[in-house]
């Protein structure tokens, strides 16, 4: 476990690099220069607190504090040697990306991944674009890339992610050999699914957690009337899978819905030689079922396979995990039982670990996306 303030600060100590964080903070947040040359007298420390608070040692707001940095899945992507750094697509998020950058490229942890670290270029002339013209800007955040084996990445085009950078990374990942299959995810540009992670996360090699608007029930309109069909009344809520591999990405495969796609992976990436299972937020029951993904019954973290964290309020997804067979346990119940040794995490398997939420939820971000992964353990197939 790895702390980003703690990171900050190792490289603040370093003269020519707070130099610089300094004078790029201080230009993106149009601060005074007075007030760059003040935080130049800061330690590495209090300037790394300052930086990521937007509070000065004088506890005076100086700009934004930027609370979105615990989203550390969004700022890059760890994929097999490499690391895929964001472009965000809001404004707010702009310093995290600027530190983000620099500890990579700086601190000594990443020292072998320097020359490994893939950075996304704007497309030519993109200043001139029209806003309208957003899918054709570069932006690219971390819960919508999914590396679900050693050979394939799943990649989401979204609100928050652009087709053009879609393309890019495709491109870029097959020029490189990182990866032999991408697949490209379009899912509705709506606040409410961010990013691929906010709709499906993966639980096991062969158990998925998904919203059920995107279940191929759903997909197949089974529940609408004819007339609804016909009308294509819920067309908002249909997306676009395409997976292309490297040796014809002329040639794409297309998925007509999602389960299609998760089966496939679970069964020719993961070698899963049984049924694939689908545990589905808010047990599928309305409005249990949209109302729990707004607060990230998807967006589930697998501590290991079969073992995930998420929310505690999200009592319908709880009860279909129940009837799956897993086993539900409070964090404080478990930190109880491992401190008393009546718990071991070696033999830990199918339990979903419930956390506190009143505060963390009204973020719009589960435990996915608060954890960025450095490295991953290889699976037996």
């Amino acid at each position: 476990m790895i702390e980003l303030q703690w990171l900050l600060t190792e490289i603040l100590a370093n003269a020519d690099i707070k130099s610089k964080l300094v004078a790029s903070v201080c230009a993106i947040e149009s601060c005074t220069y007075q007030m760059q040359k003040d935080l130049m007298e800061y330690d590495p420390k209090e300037l790394a607190k300052t930086f990521i608070s937007g509070t000065s040692k004088e506890k005076s707001l100086i700009f934004a504090p930027i609370p979105n940095f615990i989203f550390t899945r969004d700022i890059g992507i760890t994929i097999k040697d490499h690391i895929l750094l964001n472009k965000p697509a809001k404004k707010a998020r702009t310093r995290e990306a600027l530190l983000a950058r620099y500890i990579f490229f700086n601190h000594p942890y990443f020292s072998e991944y320097t020359n490994k670290i893939i950075e996304l270029s704007d497309s030519s002339h993109h200043f001139l674009l029209p806003k309208e013209d957003d899918d054709r800007k570069i932006t690219l955040e971390g819960g919508d890339i999914m590396v679900v084996s050693d050979a394939h990445i799943l990649v989401g085009v979204s609100e928050r992610t652009s087709s053009e950078a879609a393309v890019k990374i495709t491109n870029t990942l097959f020029e490189l050999g990182l990866m032999e299959k991408v697949t490209i995810i379009k899912i509705p540009k709506k606040r409410d699914y961010m990013h691929i992670d906010t709709v499906f996360t993966q639980v096991k090699r062969d158990v998925w957690v998904l919203l059920g608007n995107f279940s191929k029930k759903a997909a197949k309109h089974e529940d609408e009337t004819a007339v609804e069909r016909i009308l294509e009344i819920k067309k908002e809520e249909k997306i676009k899978i395409l997976q292309f591999h490297r040796k014809s990405p002329e040639n794409p495969i297309s998925f007509d819905n999602l389960e299609d796609l998760l089966v496939d992976i679970s069964k020719n990436d993961l070698h899963c030689d049984h049924d694939v299972k689908f545990i589905y937020s808010g047990n599928n029951e309305f409005p249990y079922s949209v109302r729990e993904q707004w607060t990230d019954s998807c967006n589930l973290l697998a501590l290991k396979e079969g073992v995930v964290l998420g929310y505690d309020r999200n009592d319908k997804t709880t009860e279909a995990f129940k009837q799956a067979g897993f086993n539900i346990i409070g964090v404080k119940d478990l930190l109880q039982q491992l401190e008393n040794g009546t718990a071991n995490i070696e033999l830990m398997k199918d339990t979903f670990i419930l956390m506190p939420s009143a505060e963390l939820s009204r973020a719009r971000g589960g435990f996915h996306c608060m954890s960025m992964p450095l490295w991953r353990e290889s699976i037996d197939l």
